[in-house]
């Protein structure tokens, strides 16, 4: 399956999943260039859908619809689904809340389009303020195979890298994540995450050095990313 981006507004980022001659629409806000891109590509968009509900995902769709004749599908029909046929590629629906009660992610093979759960090397605020729910839904994300290349909602890889290095600044993946930054092509892999979010390394021992610095709590892994949260 091919994943291609589309970037909009200041910092959004939109994807089609793309098997062979057909394709859906994920948080398609970049209605002119997914129209033309399909339409140049002999390309039919079957269906579109959100990761979340928040305007900067939402809006566009309907519009893109009309134009393509691609059909909407709500949160409720992907989550009774568990999938989404593209061609003879499967999407799984993954249930993911935290940074909202509906958040969702697709998992496309070795592709996760994350929303705005997992930024490349941030994760999203948690404004469902469920944050056992958002713990969980990290610790899904984790286990996926380390190849898995992520396909954030907006690329805030600048200023992500530069938390990361006020909170760990002796990792030395940090640079190697900037010098591999390219704005016309925002991803990273699970891999990747791992040695540098801060988020995800809520166990490793120079995060929980800092939290014992800080005073926060870090007897459990839940304990210990909730303290993370605490940090921005």
């Amino acid at each position: 399956m091919e994943v291609v981006q589309f970037r909009y507004s200041s910092d959004n980022l939109g994807y089609l999943l793309v098997d062979g001659d057909r394709a859906v629409a994920v948080d398609g806000g970049a209605v002119r260039d997914i129209a033309r891109y399909v339409e140049e590509k002999g390309i039919s968009l079957v269906s579109a859908f959100h990761t979340h509900n928040h305007a900067d995902h939402t809006a566009g769709t309907g519009r893109l619809c009309a134009e393509t004749g691609a059909r909407l599908m709500s949160r409720d029909q992907l989550v009774r689904a568990g999938i989404v046929m593209v061609g003879n590629s499967v999407v799984k629906v993954l249930e993911t809340p935290g940074h909202t009660d509906d958040s969702l992610c697709f998992l496309a093979g070795s592709n996760l389009v994350s929303g705005d759960t997992l930024f490349n090397f941030t994760v999203g605020n948690c404004f469902s303020g469920d944050l056992d729910a958002f713990y969980r839904s990290v610790a899904l994300l984790m286990a996926l195979p380390p190849e898995t290349v992520v396909w954030a909602g907006h690329d805030y890889v600048a200023a992500s890298l530069t938390f990361a290095r006020i909170l760990t600044p002796a990792n030395p993946h940090i640079d190697e994540m900037k010098a591999k930054y390219d704005p016309a092509r925002v991803c990273s892999t699970i891999a990747e995450e791992l040695l540098v979010n801060p988020y995800m390394r809520f166990n490793e021992p120079d995060m929980v050095e800092l939290l014992e610095q800080k005073g926060l709590a870090r007897e459990t892994e839940l304990e210990r990313f909730k303290s993370v949260m605490e940090l921005y």
